[in-house]
């Protein structure tokens, strides 16, 4: 027997060990109305995840190495994209995302300073910050207050000579038009971003989200799909983005072999760079002013493990939104506004939305407090209104159109949590909770 084989077999004894632990100390609690919590985000995971950070802490291995090429592969095998880089969270992806427009390398198509880039005024702020990171100017327009999405009519209006770029998410896991504003991208040579960090699993037409954008973001905080802990993805089909990318994520070097390989250009100490002396080390030649944002072997190790329950995952999802929605239906256009689905889109969804409608007497913050009074958590639309926040109030932006539904968000529209942790016991809860506090206010 090979002291490989000796290795895997203490292995495998530690791994039984995990798994007993598991039963035993990571049980779920029973729900009990009223006592009980209900997150509006949660982890499932089971033994598996727990084996996979094990695995690669007895192998000590702390960098890119198995796992992390495992995860790539199965996420490029999952979206359909040929390229993918890992990194430490949803928004050091999207800051990476817009990073990799500034590069030299993409000619008069790179995002200068004072370039304008189509954003949603209503979200999560790391989709908008890193356009003033990297000293563009976010042009804000409104989103739709059926489908909570930016409409393609609103970004045609805000394109002018200075557009570069448009990034935007699928707000809450429900796809935006994606089809249509990929088309008004290619019509006016604009790059694309799909913010997709809290909708993986979804689809148009069909076709995965992170299809459509010439760049996609992904994250996997505990809050979204699947989880690493902290953790993100950037998908691209495009070979010179996907060097950009790299190059941003790795500290700005120039160098492209993977870890532990060396000389992959066969010209390591032949080149020319700067006022560097000839043969300058290929491997410490930085070409753009970058960062640090590699995922660990660890964090890889969870993500795999996740993605083969990611599928269900997402159906679960679906079914928890399905089943909210059919109970619930009955208070449409009196008191709520349906999210509007598209009959070719297939959501992911994020949470449940309440879309107060303005004829309903409804006070939102009213509402909220007897959720959470009833052990539902509840979150507001992200940001809102990201105008409205203290950090943005002074930033050099513009606005096209009225942010009529963007400020509406503030204060008539919230979530409660649907991911694959909430039972159908849950489930009915919220249902009985929004019945008896509607019942009590008409």
């Amino acid at each position: 027997m090979t002291n490989k084989d000796t290795k895997q077999q203490d292995k495998d004894k530690i791994f039984v060990l995990i798994k007993k632990f598991y039963k035993k100390y990571h049980k779920t609690d029973s729900f009990i109305p009223g006592k009980s919590y209900i997150k509006a985000s949660g982890v499932s995971y089971d033994s598996s995840e727990m084996i996979g950070i094990a695995d690669v802490a007895l192998d000590f291995w702390l960098t890119e190495g198995k796992k992390t090429f495992a995860l790539s592969n199965k996420l490029k095998e999952f979206t359909g994209n040929k390229f993918c880089s890992l990194t430490v969270s949803g928004s050091s992806a999207n800051l990476i995302a817009i990073a990799s427009l500034t590069s030299k390398d993409l000619e008069e198509r790179r995002v200068k300073p004072g370039d304008e880039i189509i954003t949603a005024a209503c979200g999560f702020p790391t989709t908008v910050a890193p356009i003033i990171q990297n000293n563009a100017i976010p042009v804000f327009v409104d989103i739709d207050l059926e489908s909570l999405n930016v409409l393609p009519k609103s970004i045609e209006a805000a394109i002018t000579k200075k557009t570069k770029a448009i990034i935007i998410a699928h707000t809450l896991g429900f796809p935006f038009q994606a089809e249509k504003i990929r088309r008004i991208a290619n019509k006016h040579n604009l790059w694309l971003i799909e913010d997709s960090c809290d909708a993986l699993g979804a689809k148009v037409n069909n076709k995965p989200i992170t299809s459509f954008g010439d760049i996609s973001t992904v994250s996997f905080f505990p809050a979204h799909q699947i989880t690493t802990g902290e953790g993100g993805v950037i998908f691209t089909n495009n070979p010179k983005l996907f060097r950009s990318i790299n190059k941003f994520r790795d500290w700005g070097r120039d160098c492209w072999c993977k870890p532990g390989d060396d000389n992959t250009c066969h010209k390591r100490f032949q080149q020319q760079f700067g006022s560097l002396p000839f043969g300058y080390d290929h491997k410490y030649i930085y070409t753009e002013i970058g960062y640090n944002m590699r995922m660990t072997e660890m964090q890889a190790a969870i993500g795999v493990a996740q993605m083969g329950k990611l599928k269900k995952f997402v159906k679960k999802r679906q079914d928890n939104f399905k089943y909210l929605r059919k109970n619930l239906k009955k208070y449409d256009n009196k008191h709520f506004i349906p999210i509007k689905l598209n009959k070719t889109n297939q959501p992911s969804p994020f949470g449940y939305v309440f879309i107060i409608n303005k004829k309903s007497n409804i006070d939102s913050n009213q509402m909220i407090d007897y959720f959470e009074s009833n052990g539902i958590a509840t979150r507001r639309i992200f940001g809102g209104n990201l105008l409205r926040q203290p950090a943005y109030q002074k930033i050099k932006h513009k606005i096209v159109g009225k942010l009529t539904t963007s400020d509406y968000s503030l204060k008539n529209i919230f979530w409660v949590g649907l991911h694959p942790g909430v039972s159908k016991k849950e489930l009915d809860h919220i249902i009985k909770t929004t019945n008896k506090y509607l019942s009590d206010i008409t």
